[in-house]
């Protein structure tokens, strides 16, 4: 997410002054970066559409990268709490790691993350036939657990970056795995910010998404948004 989030210097107010004096912005271009309530956000989150296709992508996420899932100290006390519960779910591979490095370690970037089986499978996938699933989440869909599954996870595409000043931004994540729900997304004309509802608003609340929706409402009656 640290892509488009550069490449804007000066956040744009998101109740005044929507396209007026930027260089390049006609009265239609939506501005890259708008501020919602001191979140920064990308209009991707608007303008793309998204929906997951799990009968396509059968969970390919929890197994596809080079590192695992960010997470917060919080988070990681919740995945302590239920490790007895989702143990007998996880690989004999998956638990190997855990006993060794713990549920979580510091990626190369100085982020904690969930620990990875091979430099990529997050330690706690699991299957049903071809699919993958969170072992996790699975525990607190059944009511074992009180923890769902880091934030980060239930927030994709969606990437959140905390700057040093506390500024918190949001950015639209491509990844070519989730081509379908691009197109399935499409189909439904369906925006990312809409189908990342529940998520959205347990990281920011409801006030909050709230706001975001009515940006939106007020942006697509100016002809900003289609």
């Amino acid at each position: 997410m640290e892509d488009n989030a550069s490449k804007v210097t000066t956040p744009l107010p998101h109740r005044e002054g929507l396209g007026v004096g930027l260089p390049g912005v006609g009265p239609y271009a939506l501005p890259p970066i708008l501020d919602i309530c001191g979140v920064l956000i990308s209009s991707d989150l608007l303008t793309e559409r998204f929906c997951c296709d799990y009968e396509k992508c059968r969970g390919v996420c929890c197994i596809e990268g080079d590192a695992g899932a960010p997470v917060t100290m919080d988070e990681i006390a919740g995945i302590e709490d239920a490790l007895d519960t989702v143990w007998g779910d996880l690989s004999a591979s998956a638990q190997s790691v855990i006993d060794r490095q713990g549920v979580a370690y510091t990626d190369q970037e100085g982020d904690l993350v969930t620990s990875i089986v091979r430099g990529k499978d997050c330690v706690f996938t699991c299957y049903d036939g071809e699919n993958c699933l969170c072992a996790l989440e699975k525990a607190y869909r059944s009511g074992k657990t009180t923890f769902c599954k880091p934030i980060s996870c239930a927030l994709y595409p969606i990437r959140e970056k905390q700057f040093a000043d506390g500024t918190v931004a949001l950015n639209y994540h491509r990844w070519k795995i989730c081509r379908d729900a691009v197109w399935k997304g499409q189909a439904m004309d369906l925006p990312v910010y809409r189908f990342l509802k529940e998520p959205l608003t347990r990281r920011f609340g409801e006030a909050w998404y709230q706001e975001l929706c009515d940006v939106a409402d007020e942006l697509r009656s100016q002809g900003y948004l289609k």
